[in-house]
């Protein structure tokens, strides 16, 4: 049975076109040096301490900085975003991946000029440069551009704003903890420059030789990230891949590449992966904490790990690199020798 997306038929040149010699070159996904089978609890942090004495605010604001720090993930609790929501925009998301392949792929369900439908990866060589997965990627500014999907797009909406509020709110955190300019992400971090990304990992026959998800760091400031019970996300720790376990009642949070560059290398921005499930399809949604693309990235404090670049050339440099080796280089292109 062909399966939605066509991922096989449309990169049979990946599945077949394998020599020896280059599967020997490739790195197994679950049984390379850097996978076991740890299961990890993220630091669990409860935002309702923030609203209670000076004592509560400072710790939670803490370990807040501290997981940045060292792990560049998080999750949290009492985040703001009601179960109601989480649950409608979870059955509405299915919803809108159940939709045939010609549709989804077309401008029939999603106008491009408000964003965009992606699956697979078109510039991969072999198969451990290929996610085996599909995604809506949507501008806050192009919400409007669901035409006749009110039901999507009222969840999707809540959801944002939520999540948006929440993402300025950690960003202030962090920045003030450094002694950096607090205010630098409501000035330019605006919804208009966020965008929210809706994943579906379908099943996968081949999961043994596949990532959801190829090992990456995002590219952002912040990423406020919700997924379903499947599992599946995983991240390096101490040079080890550790698989994170899922909470129904957190979001997880992640440090991105511009935070990284902006507080001179004090939070990390993390390599993370999704390992594919051969039975079960997973649900992911995404925000992404972006500011406009002509803002300038420098370091917030002296000397700088890093040169001052536009968001706009960090986006450039990491298509071309992508286009050029497969792969992301991201941060190293930007360090100061």
């Amino acid at each position: 049975m062909a399966s939605d997306p066509p991922f096989e038929q449309s990169y049979n040149h990946l599945f077949e076109a394998l020599s020896e010699d280059q599967k020997a070159k490739q790195v197994h996904p679950e049984t390379n040096s850097f996978a076991n089978n740890e299961i990890y609890e993220l630091p669990l942090i409860d935002l309702n301490r923030l609203s209670l004495t000076k004592s509560d605010q400072d710790e939670c604001k803490r370990e807040i900085a501290d997981a940045a720090k060292q792990l560049g993930f998080f999750q949290v609790v009492n985040h703001g975003v009601s179960r109601e929501i989480i649950t409608r925009l979870q059955s509405e998301q299915a919803k809108l991946f159940k939709h045939p392949f010609r549709e989804k792929a077309s401008e029939r369900l999603l106008d491009s000029s408000m964003g965009s439908y992606h699956w697979g990866t078109p510039s991969a060589t072999f198969l451990m440069q290929f996610s085996w997965s599909e995604a809506f990627h949507i501008p806050l500014r192009g919400i409007s551009g669901l035409n006749g999907f009110d039901n999507v797009r009222s969840p999707i909406e809540e959801f944002a704003e939520v999540v948006g509020k929440l993402a300025q709110r950690i960003a202030k955190i962090l920045a003030e903890n450094i002694g950096c300019e607090s205010n630098f992400f409501a000035e330019n971090c605006l919804p208009s420059s966020c965008y929210l990304r809706l994943n579906r990992y379908p099943p996968c026959p081949k999961s043994s030789k596949l990532f959801g998800l190829v090992p990456h760091t995002d590219s952002d400031f912040l990423t406020i990230l919700h997924q379903d019970l499947v599992g599946g996300l995983q991240l390096v720790r101490d040079g080890v891949w550790i698989s994170v376990k899922p909470n129904p009642d957190a979001l997880i949070i992640n440090i991105g590449d511009l935070f990284q560059a902006w507080s001179n290398g004090v939070y990390k921005s993390i390599e993370h992966r999704v390992v594919t499930n051969p039975r079960v399809e997973r649900f992911s949604a995404a925000y992404f904490l972006c500011p406009s693309n002509d803002t300038i990235i420098h370091s917030c404090n002296q000397p700088s790990v890093y040169r001052s670049f536009s968001f706009e050339e960090y986006r450039k440099q990491v298509q071309e690199d992508v286009k050029s080796t497969g792969t992301k280089i991201g941060l190293p292109r930007f360090i100061i020798k």
